[in-house]
């Protein structure tokens, strides 16, 4: 009789490459991200050096005793794709790579459980049910890292602050407390060893609210601010910030495709909980092809240009596709247009880009450029409710409740911010004709940059060329 052996470290592994940051960072963010998911408005955190364990402990909706068993399965899943910001328990799993073992204890109704859970070999990692130790309340899951070193970030409640402030940074900002009082009642509270974390007030001389309507809705779909800084801000705190339900999934400028004179000294936030919806299976970034793809690039096109009319209006003139010359922008917008039509067929992630229509046609619309007529407020539905054309498969993650969406035309105490707002512009529209739930097709952005250091003439991130006019191709083709 044959068997099937999987390497399980390997797996994880793999797992934990499929992220940015760091395991440490990893760990700890989709921890918190799954409590947020189960209900929890409370989360505790205590670290013991001496003892080598993280403990993180919430008030969230628990699980019942089979949701616990399926929970060790690491290729298991019952969580529907598109619901929440934390993915099939992932920070715990990769807590097998770096800890002696995991306890997880957790509590709901007349279920009372904990596990103890440990990688003992490459293609091995046993658990066992066992006492519960008494860290939880009346309900909720608690987690016990015992780290296989001391000197692990993970026991180091500054490093431990620092990662809930940077990835979970609207929910420590007070202007963002009404407009996610839909999905947080009650707001959330974080403790690191016994100390809650104070919520820092927005510190910059130059403060400016952002809001983005879509769809003729009243309450606003995005909410943010941009701030503007006296001296250089730390690289990693550049930019604008875009994240959903509370958890930040991208940060800087190259995201947004908009630069700025003084990018160094500008950052800002942006919260869009519809976003929640384009999440990638591992929740690290947004879906960048069908429905779901089209209503993450809907979102970012608005906030182009809420971010661009603000940085206007503090006299920098950058912001925006930069103002060129006809004689060198048509050729280098017509060439775009050829090499991105050929390629779409075979990179699909282009393909958002590129406009089909009848007949086999294809076009390439650029940002700027009128876009069809047919491009009216009834396609906008693609953005308010499901896209039936694309039925998707059932994927699913461990199981948590689902948050629900508010509705929407709700009415909310959220303070109107004083910039302009965008509602009915083309480029908050879906094209599409008729009825039709079609995935929008988004025109090209062309943007410029000096980067001397940088041997590349261009790149492409998410559908804005970068030009670098520092490369010595770009100054021959320009004195040409």
């Amino acid at each position: 009789m044959g068997e099937t052996r999987v390497d399980l470290e390997h797996l994880l592994e793999d797992l934990r490459d499929a992220y940015p940051s760091s395991i440490a960072d990893t760990i700890l963010t989709e921890i918190i991200a799954n409590s947020l998911d189960s209900g929890a408005s409370r989360i505790t955190m205590t670290v013991d050096p001496a003892q080598s364990t993280l403990t993180v402990v919430d008030n969230g909706s628990g699980m019942q005793r089979k949701s616990m068993r399926q929970y060790h399965d690491i290729a298991a899943s019952t969580k529907v794709r598109g619901q929440g910001i934390g993915f099939a328990g992932v920070g715990i799993k990769l807590g097998l790579l770096v800890c002696e073992e995991v306890l997880t204890e957790t509590r709901r109704g007349n279920t009372h459980v904990a596990t103890r859970w440990h990688l003992a070999s490459r293609h091995r990692a046993p658990w066992q049910w066992v006492t519960p130790p008494g860290l939880i309340g009346e309900q909720g899951t608690a987690v016990r890292l015992k780290l296989h070193t001391p000197l692990s970030p993970l026991v180091d409640p500054g490093f431990v602050e620092g990662v809930i402030r940077r990835h979970f940074q609207p929910l420590l900002e007070s202007p963002f407390d009404s407009f996610l009082t839909c999905h947080y009642p009650v707001g959330i509270a974080f403790e690191v060893n016994g100390r809650p974390l104070e919520r820092h007030p927005l510190s910059a001389p130059d403060q400016a609210p952002l809001a983005v309507r879509l769809a003729r809705r009243r309450k606003p779909s995005a909410l943010g601010y941009l701030s503007r800084h006296t001296t250089p801000l730390p690289e990693d705190q550049r930019g604008v910030a875009i994240s959903t339900l509370g958890k930040v999934i991208k940060r800087g400028w190259d995201w947004l495709g908009v630069t700025s004179l003084q990018a160094e000294r500008i950052n800002g936030l942006i919260e869009v909980p519809d976003l929640a919806a384009s999440l990638t299976l591992n929740k690290g970034d947004f879906i960048r092809t069908g429905a779901k793809g089209a209503t993450y690039l809907a979102y970012r096109k608005a906030i182009q240009e809420a971010v661009s009319r603000q940085l206007e209006a503090w006299g920098d003139g950058r912001a925006g596709t930069p103002e060129a010359s006809s004689r060198m922008m048509r050729p280098l917008e017509r060439d775009l247009d050829r090499v991105l039509e050929e390629l779409s067929d075979d990179f699909p992630l282009l393909g958002s880009l590129v406009e089909r229509r009848a007949g086999g046609q294809k076009r390439l619309p650029i940002d700027g450029k009128t876009l069809d007529s047919a491009a009216g407020t009834d396609a906008i539905a693609v953005l308010l409710t499901p896209s039936t054309a694309e039925p998707e498969q059932n994927k699913t993650e461990p199981a948590q409740p689902q948050t629900p969406s508010p509705p929407p035309d709700q009415d909310t105490a959220v303070t109107e911010p004083a910039t302009s707002t965008i509602s009915d512009s083309t480029s908050a529209m879906f094209p599409g004709h008729g009825r039709s739930r079609a995935p929008m097709r988004y025109g090209l952005g062309i943007q410029f940059e000096d980067n001397p250091d940088n041997s590349e003439l261009g790149r492409l991130v998410e559908s804005t060329v970068w030009i670098n006019q520092a490369h010595p191709a770009y100054r021959r083709a320009l004195a040409s």
